[in-house]
Order: structure tokens, then sequence, then C-alpha cells
């Protein structure tokens, strides 16, 4: 049985790092307007994620106001692929 990634397996957290893989960081914004989730849930993924060392956030200033800024890291591009890799796995044996 592939080893699938539960910190990454779920809907909206598979979004986002699949979506950090396309940039070196997004804006907090720009992810939560792609997820379509509320600041508070992208929040706590983000949180997750950074707690396992997959994403990077750092707060800075863009256009005159805070921001947040969100970057998937070497270990978490690793586990994206070791989980697609395992979701290859399940889908080949599918007819």
């Amino acid at each position: 049985m592939p080893d699938l990634d539960p910190l990454i397996h779920a809907p909206a957290r598979l979004q986002l790092v699949t979506t950090l893989t396309a940039v070196a960081e997004a804006e907090f914004s720009t992810l939560r307007e792609a997820l379509q989730v509320s600041d508070s849930v992208l929040s706590k993924h983000v949180s997750a994620l950074v707690s396992a060392g997959y994403v990077r956030s750092r707060k800075g200033t863009h256009e005159g106001r805070r921001t947040t800024w969100v970057g998937l890291t070497d270990v978490g591009r690793r586990a994206l692929h070791e989980h697609v890799a395992a979701l290859r796995e399940l889908i080949d044996v599918v007819d």
C-alpha cells in the first residue's frame, strides 16, 4: 500500500502546496482567493504546513499594507512529490 501523506492529503492543503510549486512565494490573499477559503481556514492550513516544515511564511508590506507571504520549502516539495507518486501508484491499479 502506498504511503499517502495525511498532512498533504486534505484537499485544501493539496491545492495549497500544488499552487505553491508554480511560484517562489505567494501572498496570503492570493492563496485565499485561489483556494476559495476564509482567512481563518487558510491560516490553519498554513500553520499546520509550517509546523511540518513544508512551507515557510513571512510578514511583509505590499502596496503599503501588511501581508503574509507563503512559500514551499524543499522538504515540502519532496513531500508533495512522494505523495503524488503514492497517488499515481493507487491510480495505476484502477481499470
